[in-house]
């Protein structure tokens, strides 16, 4: 063994390997490390203790020492009232945030993808009524896409509609939502619609976004939908019925609501991909150090000695490193400009899946107390399985990698892994 790291340190000294390990490994860079160490710290030390019992004053009372900390909104532009930092930077932060399912609402991370689509697209009344409220988490937002009645991984199928008013001033919603998070407690909806009826119209340019003021009349919550047996998860469910709010509550163009939704969840997807690589790191520390610690019958072997415990350690590694990988490379792309597509599509769903598995571990490694609420498992299991559904389930992500690849293929490209995209096939 100590040839072999001999051997390794002469060969790393002679390629100058030593200078370039940054690279391969995505360590943290040292610019960032600083407010990233302060956020971790900011997570395990003020919200994992709250996690049980989250008040409304408790979240208050975060939200406000994250304030005083400098801690934020990193993420928001500079010129709506946040820290700015850039997104190639966020990704490292995002990880140790992702790690408390409350710290985005906590440091203000939460309406980062409400807060871009207003600041891009809003009518400047709409700006002024509602951008730094959400920004300062004064307001909160929500936003309206999934329908009970249809197939939502094809949202081309959207039934809820908006019809101008005879006068051309307001429009006039009617429709059923669900999955419309945090409705109670918001301000305002954005709610995807169809807008354009002209059967010669593309389907893709015949949707809008349209922003519905909580408490408007005909906006009616039915209920809070219980999700794998819990209640008060607040993922409402939602009529329209004859709502009326102004012409220009419109997001954006006419007919672009599909353009706008991507521009959302792109980067919402590798969002979530970032806050999942912290919610594996906490479900793989708790598994180790239950295997660290659990001793057996007659106290000389620990739980950790098994082998077969050994290879839920193994293969959780595995799934996170390999997540995480994928997770910065797509960040890397769309840094530079890229949309990214195959990378964001193959790492949304197979960290989906991954996530689950450490879960599944972790559960599995604490027996019996895996399942209660000791232990914040429980919660972080029903959140991960929710994770192959939410901004597109893992079978369309699925589709839409094996698409593009064929696509390209077809033309005479090859996937080049060396370098991260496609390249005329020279077989």
């Amino acid at each position: 063994l100590s040839y072999s790291i001999l051997l390794f340190e002469t060969m790393a000294t002679s390629w100058n390997l030593q200078s370039k390990v940054t690279d391969l490994k995505f360590t943290v860079p040292p610019h960032v490390k600083g407010i990233r160490d302060k956020v971790l710290k900011f997570v395990e030390e003020e919200c994992y203790p709250v996690e049980k019992d989250l008040t409304r004053e408790k979240l208050q009372a975060l939200q406000q020492k994250a304030k005083r900390m400098g801690l934020w909104a990193l993420g928001h532009p500079k010129e709506i009232g946040g820290q700015g930092m850039p997104f190639r930077d966020y990704i490292y932060v995002n990880e140790v945030q992702g790690r408390s399912e409350i710290a985005q609402a906590a440091l203000g991370t939460h309406s980062l993808q409400d807060s871009l689509m207003l600041h891009n697209h809003a009518s400047p009344e709409i700006k002024k009524r509602y951008l730094e409220g959400i920004v300062q988490a004064n307001i909160y937002p929500s936003f309206a896409m999934t329908e009970p009645s249809i197939v939502s991984s094809d949202p081309t199928g959207i039934k809820t509609k908006a019809e101008l008013s005879a006068d051309g001033k307001e429009w006039i919603i009617n429709g059923h939502k669900w999955w419309t998070s945090n409705a109670e407690r918001a301000a305002f909806t954005t709610v995807m619609l169809r807008t354009e009826f002209d059967p010669n119209k593309s389907i893709y340019l015949s949707f809008s976004i349209i922003l519905v003021p909580t408490n408007t009349p005909g906006y009616n919550i039915i209920r809070s939908t219980p999700v794998l047996g819990t209640h008060g998860a607040s993922h409402n469910e939602v009529i329209y019925d004859n709502v009326r709010v102004p012409y220009n509550n419109l997001i954006g163009q006419r007919g672009k609501g599909f353009l706008i939704a991507q521009e959302r969840l792109g980067p919402g997807r590798i969002f979530h991909c970032m806050r999942w690589l912290g919610q594996m790191q906490r479900a793989f520390d708790l598994m180790c150090n239950r295997l660290a610690e659990r001793k057996l019958k007659g106290g000389k072997k620990r739980l950790g000695d098994l082998q077969l415990m050994q290879k839920h350690v193994f293969d959780s590694y595995c799934d996170i490193s390999a997540h995480r990988l994928m997770t910065m490379f797509a960040g890397e792309k769309m840094d530079s400009g890229d949309y990214a597509r195959i990378e964001l599509a193959a790492c949304k769903a197979n960290g989906a899946q991954a996530l689950c598995r450490v879960m599944d571990r972790a559960v599995q490694v604490f027996g019996a107390k895996g399942l209660t609420d000791d232990t914040p498992l429980g919660s972080m299991y029903r959140h991960a399985r929710a994770a192959r559904f939410y901004d597109g389930p893992d079978e369309v992500h699925m589709s839409t990698v094996g698409r593009l690849m064929q696509r390209e293929y077809k033309k005479g490209n090859r996937y080049d892994f060396s370098h991260g995209g496609f390249t005329k096939s020279k077989l």
